[in-house]
């Protein structure tokens, strides 16, 4: 892939795939568009040994996933559910989204699972897809979406 066909394919996806970001980083626009940005780089450093631009959208969300969890693994933060929940409702938070509630049930979610609900239901990806992007199993996403429904269903329900 080229320069020019990875600006077309960036212009192409940055909406959705930011989208996906703000509601896998819970609302936090600013980690977002750090990840988004960091995502970009590794996709444009590597884009010279990338060779098929219909898979431009599962590659840039695998490279997002995957810059995801190594933020959130060098965070290593422990707090809790109301500190969570206020931390969601603060400035930090994208305070032109409406579903705060939403978001604080999310950051609960492990980032495999929310990773999967998040592509599956507001993404429109398919289990196939959303395997390709992870690097698991069909049966693993199956599996995350299964728990996840269960696990938002549990917190949604007590808030």
């Amino acid at each position: 892939m080229n320069r020019e066909q990875f600006i077309l394919q960036v212009e192409l996806t940055s909406k959705a795939f930011r989208r996906f970001l703000v509601a896998l980083c819970c609302g936090d626009s600013a980690l977002a568009d750090d990840v988004a940005q960091e995502s970009y780089i590794k996709a444009y450093l590597s884009c010279g040994s990338f060779t098929n631009p219909e898979k431009f959208n599962a590659w840039i969300y695998r490279i997002g996933y995957n810059t995801f969890l190594n933020h959130k693994r060098g965070e290593r933060l422990n707090v809790g559910y109301d500190h969570a929940k206020e931390f969601v409702a603060s400035e930090s938070a994208d305070g032109s989204f409406e579903y705060q509630e939403l978001y604080a049930a999310l950051n609960r979610l492990p980032p495999g699972e929310r990773t999967s609900v998040l592509l599956f239901y507001m993404e429109g990806y398919s289990i196939k897809e959303i395997a390709e992007i992870q690097e698991t199993s069909q049966d693993a996403v199956k599996q995350n979406l299964s728990r996840g429904r269960k696990h938002l269903r549990g917190l949604l329900s007590t808030n």
